[in-house]
């Protein structure tokens, strides 16, 4: 560890469960880098993601964004093709951004499809589908609501998915973000990963949750103490 991890250590105490919103002030405090460091949620939760029907997955539209500026693409003709553009869409076009994908071109963040093209789309699985960017009916980005769907993510909308050993990762802001809107961001993806917990999971479902900058030491939260409703 670097000195000035070590320095960020010091008013720290691995062994104490934080309420949120302290949580969040120390890790705003103990911030020792140049950039704006984005904070993340990690959730270690009761299931096994090895079964289909344990596997957690969904979005979130977080209250005050991500601080990120999100690049998004849309897949679309005709009158969709014009809706997409009116909300904001950065990229829209249908078999000319398919052939230019399969050169190589990744300038995106996010792929909205009309359920009409989706198989055009479909030849992209395999450049899209390893780096999370397909469109996918399940996290609403295959839709005719475009306009929708375009305005969603640009305002902070975030997927998440449990990873191998049952842990979601999510951003919820970024260090220069006031204490309160990291809170209500927080807030917002811990009682939609809460609603997303599979019928099938037995036992403690949220087992628990560390919340860290990018560069910072890891805060454990008093689940016990989290608004999960």
């Amino acid at each position: 560890m670097g000195k000035k991890y070590n320095t960020a250590l010091v008013n720290i105490d691995l062994n104490k469960d934080y309420p949120l919103d302290e949580a969040l002030a120390i890790v705003k405090e103990s911030v020792y880098t140049k950039f704006d460091e984005t904070v993340d949620l990690a959730i270690n939760l009761g299931v096994d993601p090895r079964k289909s029907d344990q596997m957690v997955r969904g979005t979130v539209v977080l209250p005050h964004g991500t601080g990120k500026t999100v690049k998004v693409l849309v897949f679309a003709k005709g009158e969709k093709e014009k809706e997409a553009k009116e909300a904001g869409a950065d990229f829209v076009g249908a078999e000319d951004l398919v052939e230019k994908i399969q050169k190589g071109w990744l300038e995106f963040d996010s792929a909205v499809a009309t359920p009409d093209i989706m198989g055009l789309v479909g030849k992209l699985g395999k450049l899209l589908g390893p780096r999370g960017l397909m469109p996918n009916p399940k996290l609403g980005t295959v839709t005719f609501d475009v306009g929708k769907a375009v305005k969603e993510i640009k305002a902070g909308k975030v997927e998440y998915r449990t990873e191998k050993a049952g842990i979601v990762h999510v951003p919820v802001g970024k260090s220069s973000f006031d204490k309160e809107k990291l809170v209500d961001n927080a807030t917002a993806v811990i009682k939609s990963i809460a609603k997303a917990k599979p019928s099938s999971s037995k036992g403690k479902y949220i087992k628990k949750i560390t919340i860290s900058s990018t560069m910072g030491p890891g805060l454990k939260l008093d689940v016990s103490k989290l608004k999960t409703v």
